[in-house]
């Protein structure tokens, strides 16, 4: 029996993936003389990595990442003063597992998008459900909740995630609904999963951001105060990225 023969038999047991290595493992069994237990172990690991690979590629698709940046894409020695071991630390997503939540504070360029998704990617490979957004954008989409009655659901949807990461935090006053929707969605996150916030204000100016200094106080002490608060410092990596920048040429000696 070939693998033409076989396929049928593989998908109506869901297990049509083996097709894609079958032939190089019954390559590999007859060069190595393996036994019958060890090709089955073999085609079966490889059935259980292309599972491993579809998952993640499905929860990093439904994080909605900008980009796909890890950590190893960022250049810790371009700006010695990030604190690396501090942020490899977090990578562990230890604090994910105890609902803690992370604030990455400091001015533009510094990176502090680029760790926010690259904690999130870890995550992702750790099996956790993991969601991105612009905190404006996520706003809006709670606005329109409230004008077509989908409110609700659509607070769910940021709810659910293991990890919740608001890029951009404070980069305006909010409006009184706004307060209210962040008041809402903070008061249910630290119940029940963690929350990456990045910002360019440090926390102290985010409470003069709400209309209503009741709610800044009911949603920033529960965020604030169940947080690891990263300052990230330094130099701007944002022109080293421009197309038209000119790289350095070493003189001949």
């Amino acid at each position: 029996m070939n693998g033409q023969q076989l396929q049928p038999r593989l998908k109506r047991l869901k297990l049509g993936g083996m097709l894609q290595t079958l032939e190089l493992r019954l390559d590999q069994a007859h060069k190595e003389k393996l036994g019958h237990l060890e090709f089955v172990e073999l085609l079966l690991e490889d059935e259980i990595q292309r599972r491993a690979n579809k998952s993640l590629a499905l929860r990093i698709g439904r994080a909605r990442f900008e980009e796909p940046q890890t950590l190893a894409d960022f250049d810790f020695a371009f700006n010695p003063k990030i604190p690396s071991a501090q942020i490899r630390d977090l990578a562990s997503c230890g604090f994910i597992e105890r609902k803690e939540s992370v604030l990455l504070v400091g001015p533009v360029g510094v990176g502090k998008t680029h760790l926010a998704q690259a904690i999130g990617h870890v995550a992702c490979a750790q099996g956790k459900s993991v969601l991105f957004d612009k905190t404006s954008r996520l706003l809006a989409d709670l606005g329109a909740g409230h004008l077509d009655g989908s409110w609700e659901r659509r607070l769910r949807r940021y709810l659910g995630p293991d990890l919740l990461i608001l890029d951009d935090f404070g980069l305006r006053a909010f409006t009184e609904r706004q307060g209210e929707d962040l008041y809402e969605l903070v008061s249910e996150r630290v119940r029940r999963g963690s929350t990456i916030v990045t910002s360019n204000r440090p926390p102290a100016e985010w409470y003069a951001l709400f209309p209503n200094p009741v709610l800044a106080e009911g949603a920033l002490d529960r965020l604030i105060n169940a947080a690891h608060h990263i300052t990230l410092q330094g130099k701007s990596y944002r022109p080293q990225r421009r197309p038209d920048r000119t790289k350095e040429v070493t003189p001949p000696k």
